[in-house]
């Protein structure tokens, strides 16, 4: 992407910030006062992928262990753990309102001063619902309907809406912008840096979003569920890796996930993550692990001995680290001082710094839609759908660069050794889905509270703060106990305690 994301973003910050009396005497009357709305669609685009520091806590420090895709024994991994560190189970929040919310509501403000197409609009109605479903899956009850709103409607202490209401109003707003739209391109033009501007795509994202949600609500709304997810399927959901929801990175604008990998070596790929792909003989294991370079172990001259990338990637050599354990209870369990033999993600191929930020895939479409055949008879066949599902999640890590890429004979021989399995069918597909959502943990997280897939086993780490079950949400921002005290009272008061271990409404036991 050859856009300097960077400078936009200051041009936004910096919108509005003028002294009183300062706007009238350095306006030039010849220019617009207003940032172009393509060149806040971008930095909308930017802010939604986000930075490091939510990434890196949220995404990565609680979810990724959680979820056992990743493990290590650095203490400050609360997740890995079950401790809590605050600032970091808020993250996400503090960023995502302080940017991307705020930047839609003034997006979508601005294009309708503007009349702007519908389509444009229906573009912008999507990246909001995706926002704020990220936010409402991962805390519960929060500011939807007042968020945003502190320079548009002077709203600077928004209420908290319930879950059960933000849910209904998203649907909604993805049918309509679903009808919105049609087989063109969009104003938007080279601006919308994820579809160029291609309408029938973003229309597939509005309906595959759709199911999404829809399935979200199966635990508390069968009926619902079920009506939304046909609905999506008769509107029309991703066909092919070519939909694939993503923002490719380039070096003026940055992985958040990748700059982690930069800064933090400590993490390894969890033994259930590593046990679960060798035991299949997945070829995706070193697409996505490898073992550390350095082995930890010297010569004797001294010198640190080092692995061949050979070496690295063989897949007889990959070692996942148990859930869990900090350097003594790993020391205790093994007698090692250090997690150099254990695999880590792929330092050589998925976590660089210009790796694409995925969002949404097809293969986890095909596993909905193989869900939706299994439950309600949608969609036609299920087996059909789970085997395009994993040779989707297979050949869409090719993203990543040409050694993700992997061969359709390795495909099929996996789909051959681990067929559908009618019998077993849900389980199945949504533990396809775990694997599928590496490193995108929100949705492995929100999957895995819908359905309870993969079984995982709780770890019971000293000190956890969750009597050692997995946690179900991540908590508000402790400046909202000082600052808006009376909303966050009233949201707890409903929801429940504001702890890790509160359940959010469509993840009803």
């Amino acid at each position: 992407m050859k856009k300097s994301i960077y400078i936009l973003l200051f041009a936004l910050l910096s919108v509005g910030a003028c002294d009183d009396g300062f706007e009238e005497l350095n306006v030039n009357p010849t220019k617009p006062t207003q940032v172009a709305a393509g060149n806040k669609l971008t930095a909308v685009m930017k802010f939604i992928s986000s930075e490091r520091y939510d990434n890196w806590r949220a995404g990565m420090i609680y979810q990724s262990t959680m979820m056992q895709h990743v493990a290590t024994t650095a203490g400050y991994w609360s997740g890995d753990k079950y401790t809590w560190n605050k600032g970091y189970a808020s993250s996400l929040l503090d960023r995502y309102y302080g940017n991307a919310v705020k930047s839609i509501e003034d997006l979508t403000v601005q294009l309708e001063e503007e009349e702007a197409p519908e389509e444009m609009k229906a573009i912008v109605k999507i990246l909001r619902v995706f926002t704020y479903s990220r936010i409402t899956d991962l805390y519960g009850d929060v500011p939807y309907s007042e968020a945003g709103k502190a320079v548009i409607e002077g709203i600077f202490l928004p209420k908290y809406d319930l879950q059960s209401e933000i849910y209904p109003d998203l649907l909604k707003q993805l049918e309509e912008a679903s009808a919105a739209l049609g087989t063109g391109t969009s104003d938007f033009g080279a601006a919308d840096v994820i579809y160029n501007g291609d309408q029938a795509k973003w229309k597939k994202l509005a309906n595959s979003l759709m199911l999404r949600l829809g399935l979200r609500l199966i635990k508390v709304d069968p009926t619902a569920s079920q009506a939304w997810a046909a609905k999506a399927i008769a509107g029309g959901v991703m066909t092919s890796n070519e939909d694939i929801f993503y923002l490719q990175h380039d070096a003026d604008n940055k992985n958040g996930i990748g700059e982690v990998f930069t800064a933090d070596g400590n993490p390894r790929m969890s033994d259930t993550f590593i046990n679960f792909m060798k035991d299949a003989n997945d070829p995706r294991l070193t697409v996505l692990a490898s073992l550390p370079e350095n082995t930890g172990l010297e010569d004797a001259d001294g010198n640190a001995i080092l692995r061949t990338p050979a070496e690295r990637l063989d897949p007889a050599n990959q070692v996942g680290l148990p859930n869990g354990l900090d350097s003594d209870l790993l020391n205790d369990l093994t007698g090692e001082e250090d997690v150099q033999a254990y695999s880590e993600p792929n330092r050589l191929l998925i976590t660089s710094e210009i790796a694409p930020m995925i969002f949404q895939t097809y293969a986890e479409v095909e596993f909905m839609l193989a869900e939706a055949n299994v439950r309600w008879g949608l969609a036609g066949d299920a087996e059909a759908h789970y085997n395009n599902g994993v040779t989707a999640a297979m050949k869409h890590l090719s993203l990543y660069g040409a050694d993700g890429t992997i061969a359709d004979v390795d495909i099929a021989d996996y789909l051959t050794a681990n067929p559908y399995d009618s019998t077993n069918a849900l389980e199945q597909i949504n533990t396809q889905y775990w694997a599928a959502t590496f490193l995108n943990e929100y949705e492995t997280f929100s999957n895995w509270r819908r359905t309870g897939f993969p079984v995982l086993t709780p770890v019971n780490y000293p000190g956890n703060v969750t009597n050692g079950t997995i946690p179900r949400r991540l908590t508000y921002s402790e400046s909202e106990q000082s600052t808006n005290p009376d909303n966050y009272a009233a949201a707890i008061a409903i929801q429940g305690p504001d702890v890790l271990t509160t359940r959010v409404w469509w993840d009803v036991q």
